[in-house]
């Protein structure tokens, strides 16, 4: 019988292209737009994941996300190293400032001031040049997309000049880097650099990076930072998710996608339902036939799911090859850097063309379950 029903499916061949056409249609603009989606929601913590070395972060207790800094005094730098649990705390700058090049480009960029001894927070791919290079004066590593802007269309090289604050800065190395949400440079320094060359305020110190003791609970330890200094401390993760929440919530990113995705799932369903539909009432007549010969409505129902099933399967398939063509054909382009199809996405697609599938295939069965066996004699 399921052969009857493949050879029934693909009688039409219109039809059936039109059938695989709105599922592929739904399933690439789900899975595109929810792709870059989630994406774009994690370059608002790429400058969090990208620091690997400290368990906790702690920061001024209403701090909302990692681009906005509020400063510390650097006494709590000492403070949260005093806490019982506290292996190591190190101190961190964050903040944006503007770079001039000896060209007369200049770009916004995010300043990232790094511990002078310990170097902790430092990029962990470097193109060119060593970490080491960034003791020297004046010295700072500035991301390879950020050497893009700021000196279009040039190799990279190492000793170029850039001008902060009316101060000096070298450039000693190139490094990658996970992308920032907004396309900005990012240029690392020794915390010391970057204090000096940064825009005057009474406080200075961004962030506390801090270690727990081999076998301490991060969460148990957090609640003890929060305690002894009345200062926020949070794990990587729930310092990702803070900023996350942050972006969803106050901008319109999310309403946008939203929409764009429940197209794709209401434009699918449409024109996957309504084909269907139109396909299964011009073979009425065979369905008439099948159950004239005693073909139960279950089977007919099994054939008519096997069918969606196979529409669903094929279509799915187009879909998720478009997408992913999509994100593996801009995968250099810098703007588009880091953008990506996770198989979660697939998954939750994957769920929906079931979804589809089935609603196309609900809106054609009622008519054949309803349909007497004496329509073949009319």
């Amino acid at each position: 019988m399921n052969w009857i029903a493949w050879k029934m499916l693909t009688g039409d061949r219109t039809k059936y292209l039109g059938i695989v056409f709105g599922v592929a249609f739904g399933s690439v603009l789900i899975a595109h737009q929810t792709s870059i989606f989630v994406s774009l929601m994690k370059r608002t913590g790429s400058q969090i994941l990208d620091i690997t070395e400290p368990d906790i972060w702690v920061m001024d207790k209403e701090l909302q996300s990692v681009d906005e800094v509020r400063t510390l005094p650097e006494t709590d730098v000492y403070r949260v190293r005093g806490v019982p649990g506290v292996e190591w705390a190190v101190r961190l700058f964050k903040g944006q400032v503007t770079a001039r090049t000896p060209g007369g480009i200049y770009r916004q960029c995010i300043l990232m001031g790094l511990d002078d001894a310990t170097l902790i927070g430092a990029p962990r791919t470097m193109l060119l040049g060593t970490l080491a290079d960034l003791r020297r004066p004046d010295a700072l590593i500035v991301d390879a997309a950020g050497y893009s802007y700021l000196f279009p269309g040039e190799p990279l090289e190492l000793g170029k000049t850039i001008e902060i604050n009316d101060h000096r800065g070298v450039i000693v190395g190139v490094c990658e880097t996970s992308p920032p949400f907004i396309t900005f440079p990012i240029v690392f320094a020794r915390y010391s650099t970057a204090t000096l060359v940064a825009p005057k305020e009474r406080n200075t110190l961004g962030f506390v990076l801090a270690k727990a003791v081999p076998g301490q609970s991060i969460p148990e330890l957090c609640r003890r930072i929060e305690a002894t200094t009345e200062l926020k401390a949070m794990s990587q993760l729930e310092f990702v998710w803070l900023t996350v929440g942050y972006y969803i919530k106050t901008t319109g990113i999310p309403v946008n996608f939203g929409i764009t995705v429940m197209l794709g799932f209401v434009v699918g369903t449409a024109i996957a339902g309504q084909t269907f539909y139109l396909f299964t009432i011009e073979n009425l007549k065979q369905f008439g036939n099948l159950k004239a010969m005693g073909v139960s409505n279950g089977r007919i129902v099994g054939m008519i799911l096997f069918q969606g099933a196979i529409v669903g399967v094929i279509g799915f398939g187009i879909g998720m090859g478009l997408s992913a063509a999509f994100f593996e054909g801009t995968k250099d382009i810098v703007h588009l850097k880091g953008f990506a199809m996770p198989w979660q996405v697939m998954a939750m697609t994957a769920v929906t063309v079931i979804i589809i599938v089935g609603l196309a295939s609900l809106l054609s069965i009622r008519k054949v379950l309803v349909l007497e066996p004496a329509v073949v004699f009319k």
